[in-house]
């Protein structure tokens, strides 16, 4: 019998259908895959499952009986433990409190017990292997990626019958994502359901034993892992099949150097980088997570201060703000790491949110022309082809993928022609990757000069010129486009690690 049964599953929001007659079966004792494009249904379908959402038309069973209690809470009594890659977790509050709200142990006089609090969460860190976050810290001084570890160990907490992990990896190092597969085969094998949302099909490989694809809302089909093979899993996935995920690599840059950077340094993130950037290169960034890949970019958009000195087109500059970023010469933008927190207004239209950033050239007299508004926001929509039903739907109820591209449609409206690429790929569909790197490499050839960072270390050796391997704040290598590999940037990554 299976553990867990969707049938008919139909959700609507207005006249966006997200799931259509969707149906899915996943038994005890299995890591079962779910995937699909940005926009498939996969975030609806589990957001249904958790009891964030209700579904129109259908029933999920449980054991066989249909669960009629809603809402997080009869969700997670009932076994079922979600670990959302856009995270959950309360920002003023401690690593112990986060994981345990709304559990936590009292005293007598029914105060929360801090002492007792951050006992039982070393105890389920130590249970879990989970090194170097302390259970006081507050979750806001943590990294995307810590923050990310907090996360899982939340959803652990409760020993769930069936965990939900979606994108639980996009913002892990590779030692943490061993770690983590190694959680969802161990939990597997002793009786429970993994539900594991990736696109990251290598990850796929390693520890699904099925794997079901959705396509436009609805079950396109379900195979054994070892009996499928990737370009049928894709596609199944885009109801096309994908030429190529990387695009041909031709050398566009010149000798005009678009941004030097001389000592650059950020507290003890960053030790004097000493770099240049070319018109018409990427240059990649490649390094272990906490090694000063972030403060780099956010002292470059200028929201962090740094010292050591920028050239901007051969011109001294002093970036002082973002705002100050943007208005250097041609300018540098930034697309940030976390796109819902740093890059979007969730409750504003897609319309407001692609000319946030460049407003002082849309207005005329302190009024905006929206005709030239208009024409910026369609312009955008159709280049990057966003999936919206029109500009004035609200960038929240957007799909991961769509909400990227969205960011990126901001960085493209304003005159920067310096880019700063923070993980652009994370938790994006392999079509919207495909597109994301065409782009990339089109704009290079355009002239602009682009910085671009990735955790993925496949795509640092197929899409850029150059990396730069940090280690400690420092560079410990840079590498031509000739010996791009990913065993060489391992290699100085960890060749850096031991020098420092």
């Amino acid at each position: 019998m299976n553990l867990l049964e969707a049938r008919d599953i139909t959700k609507r929001f207005g006249g966006i259908v997200a799931l259509d007659g969707m149906h899915f079966a996943a038994k005890a004792g299995e890591v079962h895959a779910i995937l699909g494009e940005n926009g498939a249904g996969k975030s609806t379908f589990i957001q249904i499952l958790s009891g964030a959402l209700v579904a129109d038309r259908g029933k999920i069973m449980l054991r066989g009986k249909t669960v009629t209690a809603h809402g997080p809470g009869a969700a997670r009594r009932a076994g079922i433990a979600p670990v959302f890659q856009e995270l959950s977790l309360i920002s003023d509050l401690t690593v112990g409190e986060n994981i345990w709200f709304g559990d936590e142990a009292l005293t007598p006089l029914r105060m929360i017990s801090r002492r007792a609090l951050n006992a039982r969460t070393a105890a389920l860190f130590a249970e879990l292997g989970l090194d170097g976050i302390a259970p006081d810290r507050l979750v806001r001084s943590l990294s995307i990626g810590q923050q990310q570890l907090v996360e899982i160990a939340k959803g652990l907490a409760c020993d769930p019958d069936i965990l939900i992990l979606d994108e639980a990896t996009s913002a892990l190092v590779p030692h943490e994502v061993d770690w983590l597969l190694d959680i969802a085969r161990r939990r597997a094998d002793a009786g429970k359901l993994v539900l594991y949302i990736s696109h990251r099909m290598g990850e796929v490989r390693r520890v699904a034993d099925r794997i079901t694809v959705l396509r436009n809302g609805e079950t396109v089909g379900t195979a054994e892992t070892s009996a499928i093979g990737d370009d049928e899993i894709v596609a199944m996935m885009l109801g096309r099949r994908l030429n190529r995920l990387f695009p041909e690599r031709h050398a566009t840059a010149t000798d005009r150097t678009a941004l030097k950077a001389s000592g650059l340094s950020v507290g003890h993130q960053l030790k004097g980088m000493d770099f240049t950037l070319r018109e018409g290169e990427v240059l990649g960034v490649a390094g272990l997570q906490g090694h000063g890949q972030r403060e780099l970019f956010m002292a470059l958009a200028g929201a962090v201060r740094f010292g050591g000195s920028l050239e901007v087109w051969g011109r001294p500059v002093s970036i002082r703000s973002p705002r100050h970023a943007l208005s250097q010469g041609i300018g540098v933008a930034l697309l940030p790491e976390d796109r819902r927190h740093q890059g979007l207004l969730l409750a504003k239209p897609v319309r407001e949110n692609v000319v946030l950033a460049a407003l002082s050239r849309l207005t005329r007299f302190g009024l905006i022309d929206r005709q030239a508004e208009a024409d910026v926001v369609s312009e955008s929509v159709s280049r990057l082809q966003i999936k919206v039903g029109s500009p004035e739907q609200l960038a929240g109820t957007l799909s991961g993928g769509n909400q990227q591209k969205v960011v990126l449609a901001k960085l493209l409206a304003t005159d920067a022609r310096i880019l700063l690429f923070f993980d652009p790929t994370r938790g994006v569909d392999v079509g919207t990757k495909a597109e994301i790197f065409a782009m990339m490499r089109d704009l290079a050839a355009s002239g602009y000069a682009i910085l671009f960072y990735s955790t993925d270390i496949a795509e640092l050796v197929n899409v850029a010129d150059r990396v730069m391997v940090l280690s400690y704040g420092r560079i410990s290598a840079t590498l031509p486009a000739d010996q791009l590999s990913e065993d060489r940037i391992l290699r100085a990554t960890m060749i850096g690690q031991v020098a420092a």
